[in-house]
């Protein structure tokens, strides 16, 4: 799966290839999805810190304007 710039242990391999023949797909369809849905996870996660520093910047300066 070097093409998607993931390199996984033969015993990883073998499981997915195993989960993808269950699910009648290709091997590299599930890994593809597996990608999207770990870059989703750092996106939300990305956006999820970066709301809670605006917030935390916002109250602060609220309390500094209301003094």
């Amino acid at each position: 799966m070097s093409a998607l710039g993931i390199e996984f242990t033969e015993a990883e391999s073998e499981q997915i290839r195993q989960t993808a023949a269950a699910e009648q797909r290709s091997p590299q369809e599930l890994v593809q999805e597996m990608r999207e849905s770990v870059l989703a996870d750092v996106r939300r996660r990305r956006f999820e810190a970066a709301a809670k520093r605006v917030t935390t910047l916002s109250v602060e300066l609220n309390e500094r304007l209301a003094k």
